[in-house]
């Protein structure tokens, strides 16, 4: 490739905060549930890079990109069609790309299809743009993308944003004078939708200090009755991790309980204790996918006035 950007390029990260920054220089995006990914499209070549570098063509053969000579910042998504009016994404789709088997690749490519949109143009022809401005770059970003990629939404409205909160992961804001800067957390900001759920604490995990709790199982009901663990909590406070091996002794079933498979984890550090199902917390989660929280929540409350059964699996659609 004889572009002005090479492979290896790190992407512009965003920081984390807890409200939107408001003014003039600001835009803001909706936050994808997707892999990163940076596009370099020589002619008809075209390499996608992961956000460490990774190469990732070879996991989307279906990605095509219009021929030219350009570097994209963007996202790889698969959409999840349950719900058309709360569009979302499969991240778990996603995941099951990363095989070694080239077949295997090829049958989900043509099952669930994946996409790629844009949100950042970096290098056109000849010229980095990576000093230029934000508003520049995505004039620029406007005028050469075309089917099959797609442009995300931009606005500089915060009072716009709702809808991606409500039914997405969040909103990024980008200053809109801010040179790109790659592997920096300058210029962006990104605030997460935040959920909440109230479970069943359906067993805990020991700490790894004796005599004290690690995290909380945590599970909802479905329909029929059936307990799902749906994930763990986390955050403890040292002082609770002590405290909570009293409390939750009474409640032991004296069984045991495992977590998913885990090539980072042994068998005893994913076994758990089991409780009865008589205790509730209200907890925050920000990420979810295939009915179960992919990160560790925070403990908001415990709930002596929910009944258990009244935690349901529905929740985690809402």
């Amino acid at each position: 490739m004889t572009l002005p950007l090479k492979p290896g390029i790190e992407p512009q990260l965003a920081r984390a905060k807890r409200e939107l920054p408001r003014g003039e220089r600001w835009a803001y995006e909706p936050k994808y549930d997707g892999f990163r990914a940076i596009a370099f499209v020589d002619g008809d070549e075209v390499m996608l890079q992961s956000r460490s570098g990774k190469p990732l063509s070879r996991y989307f053969p279906e990605l095509k990109f219009p021929p030219g000579r350009y570097v994209l910042d963007g996202e790889i998504v698969i959409d999840d069609d349950a719900d058309p009016t709360q569009p979302k994404q499969d991240f778990d789709a996603l995941q099951n790309r990363i095989h070694p088997a080239a077949s295997r690749i090829a049958m989900l490519a043509e099952q669930t299809p994946a996409h790629y949109i844009a949100f950042d143009l970096l290098a056109r022809d000849d010229e980095s743009l990576l000093a230029r401005p934000l508003s520049e770059r995505r004039a620029a970003l406007e005028a050469l993308v075309r089917e099959p990629i797609s442009v995300t939404p931009l606005t500089v409205d915060p009072d716009q944003t709702e809808p991606w909160f409500r039914y997405g992961e969040g909103v990024v804001a980008k200053d809109l004078d801010a040179p790109y800067r790659p592997g920096e957390r300058t210029g962006m900001v990104k605030v997460k939708r935040v959920r909440t759920i109230d479970a069943v604490v359906a067993g805990y995990r020991p700490g790894k200090e004796s005599g004290t709790v690690g995290s909380l199982i945590l599970g909802l009901y479905d329909d029929a009755g059936t307990l799902h663990i749906v994930g763990h909590s986390s955050g403890l406070r040292a002082s609770e991790k002590r405290a909570l091996v009293d409390r939750l002794a009474p409640y032991e079933t004296g069984d045991r309980g495992h977590g998913d498979p885990s090539r980072w984890k042994s068998e005893k550090e994913l076994e758990w204790v089991s409780l009865r199902p008589e205790l509730v917390v209200e907890v925050t989660f920000d990420h979810a996918s295939g009915g179960r929280i992919r990160h560790g929540t925070k403990i908001l409350r415990w709930r002596e006035d929910k009944p258990p059964r009244e935690c349901a699996l529905a929740q985690m659609d809402s």
